[in-house]
């Protein structure tokens, strides 16, 4: 394990599950009895909340420890928590991010242990997840993060490891991944990646030199080209981020600095103005965050033990505490969902192996415990993501 600013200065990685700082590097601290491999070195409209219904939504969680997927059906009533039947499903080594497209109909997980990426079809009455033909697919060292866009058409993957991007057309028929020719290059040491929900942007965080990659995406081919200004300025250690559902703010957890930067989209460029008061004051070691599909609201997992939330001043994008904030959670906080509705959300703890799950206050965004929360997952549960109704 590093012990000094000049064992990383060149960028290098370790393996992870658990973050620590450690100059400008970051550690993996073994919280499951075992490490996972080493590793190399480093227009379509904008959604609106979706009604309450009674369509079936799923929630998936990547367990970097179990190498596996745990699937759940979410109670639209409660918000409460069921492992679907068959669940955890198998994945590669050591996943850690975890996306589900718009439609519902796949989910793709990014294996940094293993290189690759798995990919699944979701059964939409059960839930369950089958490995689509050709599955796990390649990507580059150590990959991280992964978006998809809101067309279906294209996902994304960082790549921490070789400072790239990796791109995917999606077949809509059976969510095989096909390549593009080659990755994209990044800053150093991506990891969080997101996609505006016009489909013209993509942003990936740069970890190790705390920038922003912004990139406008080819509608036909999916390619990503460099944006003017890019790379943009960060806080210490940008790890994921989100974009609000009208696609005007941005938002990344700074793990280094224990804050969150907030930015304007410019609807023409994508280029990123940050928000006057920005960085805004989290927990310790912010590595998660959501934006509720209302638009309202942002929720920050933090490692530290806790779950910051904030509401969002919808002319600036600035952000406030909400009353109570931060809420507890399990023990290392990591990954953060909010169900469609935007009644629910859902925070991974790494060192209990659980996800905790909670009402949002429609007014406030307070969060409140759900009854029989925390829900078992699998060991080291990362990242989590939630189906949307058709």
């Amino acid at each position: 394990m590093p012990t000094s600013k000049d064992q990383c200065k060149d960028g290098g990685w370790q393996t992870f599950g658990i973050f620590k700082n450690q100059g400008d590097c970051v550690s993996y601290v073994a919280t499951h009895g075992k490490n996972p491999p080493d590793v190399t070195p480093s227009p379509t409209p904008a959604p609106t909340q979706t009604p309450i219904g009674s369509f079936v939504q799923f929630a998936y969680v990547a367990n970097s420890g179990s190498n596996n997927v745990s699937a759940y059906t979410i109670d639209a009533t409660s918000g409460a928590l069921t492992p679907v039947a068959g669940s955890p499903f198998g994945a590669g080594s050591s996943p850690g991010g975890i996306a589900v497209d718009p439609t519902g109909k796949f989910a793709y997980v990014t294996n940094f242990g293993s290189g690759n990426v798995s990919a699944y079809t979701i059964n939409a009455t059960s839930g369950a997840l089958t490995a689509v033909a050709g599955s796990p697919f390649g990507t580059g060292a150590f990959p991280f993060g992964v978006a998809v866009d809101p067309t279906s058409k294209f996902a994304y993957v960082t790549n921490a490891n070789d400072n790239t991007v990796s791109a995917y057309t999606i077949n809509t028929t059976s969510g095989a991944l096909t390549p593009l020719a080659a990755p994209f290059v990044t800053g150093i040491g991506p990891h969080g990646v997101a996609v505006d929900p016009t489909g013209r942007f993509a942003y990936a965080t740069n970890a190790s030199d705390s920038t922003l990659s912004a990139y406008t995406i080819d509608p036909t081919s999916g390619a990503l080209t460099l944006l003017a200004g890019s790379p943009f300025a960060a806080g210490s250690f940008p790890f994921r981020m989100a974009v609000d559902p009208s696609g005007k703010f941005a938002y990344v957890a700074n793990d280094g600095g224990n804050n969150v930067s907030a930015y304007t989209i410019d609807a023409t460029s994508g280029a990123l103005t940050p928000v006057a008061g920005s960085p805004f004051a989290a927990g310790a070691i912010p590595v998660g965050i959501v934006v509720d599909p209302t638009g309202k609201f942002v929720y920050v997992a933090n490692v530290g033990g806790n779950v910051s939330a904030y509401t969002i001043n919808a002319p600036s994008g600035a952000l406030t505490p909400a009353a109570g904030s931060p809420f507890g959670a399990g023990t290392n906080p990591q990954g953060a969902a909010v169900d469609p509705t935007g009644k629910f959300a859902y925070v991974t703890n790494g060192g209990d192996n659980t996800v905790s799950a909670y009402t949002i206050n429609a007014l406030s965004g307070a969060l409140t415990p759900l009854a029989g929360s925390p829900f078992a997952a699998g060991t080291g549960p990362s990242s989590i993501a939630v189906t949307h109704p058709q």
